[in-house]
């Protein structure tokens, strides 16, 4: 019988915090939002396991030192207004939620987006809008966000979500083409100034609808 709070804190210590996750809040969060809740049915023993967990509809749940990573990298306060492109479990959702004002997370999969309003049931957060959508290359023309976070990789970084950003926000995105990808922290310092910081090589699947590069052609 797998013990669940064994494996929960095995996965904060020998995965989360090697991975530069050290900021007490966040360590705290992941004690509190089960991940095993968010794991499909069946995979349950998966749930701390250093490895991306099929979601079915060809999405998978990140690893968890990637989640952790990326949900401190964002320093999120309650006045974040945040934008998660792919929900996909809902795990990544619960845990901005628990620390943003808003989330609103867009996912081209209608099953999958489903499947995370049961999971995100149990936490009776308010704060969190599920909308049905492909978000691949932008997202509700026109409007701003404190923090955007694309939860599938792009070969190529759609300007549009730059864009959206107020001044002061965040975009999270992993860039390029496997094997070799970059999970980069996009600031808008000012209207036009943007602060690029790679935080780390990594390699996930690309949202559906990603935008290609322009492929060279003989």
């Amino acid at each position: 019988m797998l013990d669940m709070e064994q494996a929960r804190f095995n996965m904060i210590e020998q995965q989360i915090r090697p991975c530069e996750v050290l900021e007490g809040r966040i360590l705290e969060l992941l004690k509190h939002v089960r991940r095993e809740h968010f794991v499909p049915e069946g995979k349950r023993g998966m749930a701390f396991m250093d490895m991306e967990i099929p979601l079915g509809y060809g999405a998978s749940m990140w690893q968890p030192k990637l989640e952790a990573r990326t949900v401190q990298e964002l320093h999120l306060t309650r006045r974040d207004n945040v934008l998660e492109v792919g929900t996909g479990s809902g795990y990544l959702t619960a845990l901005l939620s628990a620390l943003a004002g808003h989330v609103t997370s867009v996912e081209i999969i209608p099953e999958l987006s489903a499947m995370a309003r049961q999971h995100l049931h149990s936490y009776h957060r308010d704060n969190i809008t599920l909308e049905i959508g492909d978000a691949a290359q932008g997202w509700d023309n026109g409007a701003q966000y404190d923090v955007i976070v694309l939860a599938g990789s792009t070969p190529v970084l759609p300007t549009a979500f730059q864009n959206s950003l107020n001044i002061g926000g965040r975009l999270f995105a992993i860039v390029g083409d496997a094997p070799a990808m970059e999970a980069r922290l996009i600031t808008r310092v000012a209207a036009d100034t943007f602060e690029t910081i790679n935080i780390l090589e990594t390699c996930v699947a690309p949202l559906k609808n990603a935008l290609q590069p322009k492929r060279f052609v003989f």
